[in-house]
């Protein structure tokens, strides 16, 4: 994993093109702290920050052969078996790693390389005998890709933050970013930031000197299920065990991120027992919790149950070496930690003390590991989540996250925002333009139709967004991240299964349950659907009250934020405020962290 970036101009580059360049690069330092290259020419500047996870001593980037140009971020899961392919016809390889099985590919098919791919990559490709820039992102969107346009062409990163070292593009921030930032809607393509979009999960662009071109290589597609039962349990399992018997493989420490909920628990125990056959080695596993946890949780709408027992529980039947990361609310409060929290997500929205324990329960596992696989994504391939299984969600015209989480209120935006914003039509329109790109099956009746559209909903919006947050907090401490139930050829057959199939024991996740049954102790399998843990330590809450306190001291968040709405969860009893109220005061923290760090123009 690694960052890129850089951009072609066919007005050509400057003088100061190097200089730019590598000042674009060292933003991405965090994704790559390895190794770093550049790479210039009349028209095209690339930079690469390099994670080295395969071929450690070789693979260095920007790489060159022929008549291309590649710099790459990912894993390429399928690499091996392309490689003998291209091997048979007549291309020689240098290294071991992915990367050059990348560029040798698209020497040999062109565009078409993106649909030989398995895997989470982001790359660019500089073509000088066709003089054309190619962006590729992978289908579901793990890896990001952002780009913007310059004079003469375009520029392209990891991430917004190295775009904005280029010359020409500044941070600013429109009516259309806040809606994006506070709508909760998850689009792909416009960004928080004016003039910077995102490229498209299983998507294309090219640019030529006729201008630039996006199309689609992948999109979800619903098919015809003619697997039973008991069929669709076994070709599940089997689609979640090749995936994750793939992504063990690594030339550094490699370990399982393991909550003690089913979905990090199948991954840790197919990857332990992969481990065991492969290298004879045991798997490592992590799980965070908080100081005095087991005494103070309190369940809420998304938590029902302390996660501690149920992790140890797991790691010790997988026969994982496993160490849980425990945390204080005092350095979730740190303003270094919540600042490289917001930094690295150059976005003011976040989930707070969630992201703060993430990036630094990443850093702790950075110590030993540079690899950790995750259970991501299982909820939205599997049904798990509340609104699949809740009526209001069901019945409701509307994102159903914005019912069953209690995030539609997260953020109360200044009451004079409200023409600008125009939030309820926004929401209405981008909802009705999601069901419209829902695929169908002539005959569903409406409890199937209804189905299909949460679970489309989840995995092209909810997911993209979790995506993003493990992908920037994993990254910011330099450890790659992989996650298994993103093989989109096990996303594709479970989107296909029926709801009477998907859902035949009445719960949540009932294929899932069933094919993980063996591989996990019974107490995981059967336990509620738990979210990630947050702290309950009332020391915390009065901590960000005075935080939240002091974020309302500045002119800009108070010209943005309802303090009405705010004001009274100031003085409220530290124990008595609520998470859902909680991420109000998160929020207003954030914003103005994120306003001193990167300094937007603001224009609407």
């Amino acid at each position: 994993m690694c960052g890129i970036t850089g951009w072609v101009s066919f007005s050509g580059l400057p003088a100061d093109s190097s200089t730019t360049l590598r000042a674009m690069t060292d933003t991405l330092s965090p994704r790559g702290p390895d190794a770093s290259g550049t790479w210039l020419s009349e028209h095209t500047a690339f930079g690469h920050s390099r994670l080295a996870v395969l071929d450690v001593q070789g693979g260095a980037q920007p790489m060159a052969s022929d008549h291309a140009v590649l710099t790459y971020s990912g894993e390429v899961y399928n690499h091996h078996e392309l490689r003998d392919e291209l091997r048979r016809r007549g291309h020689r390889f240098t290294t071991s790693s992915d990367t050059e099985v990348v560029l040798h590919g698209y020497l040999e098919w062109g565009d078409a390389l993106v649909d030989r791919l398995v895997g989470m990559y982001a790359f660019a490709i500089w073509d000088a005998l066709e003089q054309r820039l190619l962006l590729v992102r992978d289908r579901l969107g793990v890896k990001p890709l952002y780009w913007a346009r310059i004079r003469g062409g375009i520029a392209f990163a990891s991430e917004p933050k190295a775009l904005f070292a280029h010359t020409e593009i500044d941070p600013a921030v429109d009516a259309d970013g806040l809606r994006e930032a506070y709508g909760l809607l998850f689009n792909t393509g416009p960004t928080v930031w004016s003039g910077v979009r995102e490229l498209a999960p299983g998507a294309l662009l090219v640019l030529d000197r006729l201008g630039h071109r996006e199309r689609e290589y992948w999109r979800l597609e619903v098919h015809r299920h003619e697997d039973g039962q008991e069929e669709t349990v076994a070709r599940a399992k089997a689609l979640i065990t090749e995936a994750t018997r793939s992504q063990v493989e690594a030339d550094v420490p490699l370990c399982s991120l393991l909550s003690g909920g089913m979905d990090s628990s199948v991954v840790t125990a197919l990857a332990a027992d992969e481990l065991r056959h492969r290298y004879g080695s045991t798997l490592r596993s992590y799980a965070v919790d908080y100081v005095d946890q087991a005494g103070r949780f309190t369940g809420d709408v998304l938590r029902t149950g302390h996660d501690t027992p149920f992790a140890e529980e797991a790691g010790a039947f997988i026969g994982t070496d496993h160490d849980t990361v425990v945390l204080d609310p005092h350095e979730l409060l740190d303003p270094a930690h919540r600042t490289a929290v917001v930094a690295c997500r150059d976005s003011p929205i976040g989930v707070g003390d969630m992201d703060t324990s993430l990036y630094l329960l990443f850093g702790r596992i950075r110590e030993h590991s540079t690899v950790a696989l995750s259970g991501e994504a299982a909820d939205e391939v599997f049904a798990g989540y509340p609104w699949f299984h809740t009526a209001r969600a069901f019945e409701a015209a509307t994102f159903p996250w914005l019912l069953v989480t209690g995030d539609d209120a997260a953020m109360p935006m200044h009451p004079d925002l409200a023409p600008v914003l125009r939030m309820a039509e926004y929401r209405a329109d981008t909802y009705s333009d999601a069901l419209a790109s829902v695929p169908h099956l002539p005959d569903e009746d409406a409890v199937e139709h209804r189905q299909r559209e949460l679970q489309h909903l989840s995995l092209t919006r909810w997911l993209r967004q979790l995506l993003h947050r493990k992908d920037r907090l994993s990254m910011a401490r330099g450890l790659e991240v992989r996650v298994p139930f993103c093989d989109h050829r096990l996303v594709e057959y479970a989107f296909s299964v029926p709801w009477r199939i998907k859902a035949f024991d009445g719960r949540e996740k009932s294929v899932l349950r069933a094919a993980a049954r063996g591989l996990v102790p019974d107490s995981v399998l059967m336990r509620p659907k738990n979210h990630y843990p947050t702290t309950h330590h009332r020391d915390y809450n009065s901590g960000l009250q005075a935080m939240a306190r002091d974020a309302l001291t500045s002119d800009t968040v108070r010209a943005l934020v309802d303090e009405t709405q705010i004001k009274p969860l100031l003085n409220c009893p530290p124990e008595q405020v609520q998470w859902g109220h909680r991420l109000r005061l998160e929020r207003v923290v954030d914003l103005r962290l994120w306003l001193e760090h990167h300094r937007p123009g603001l224009h609407w």
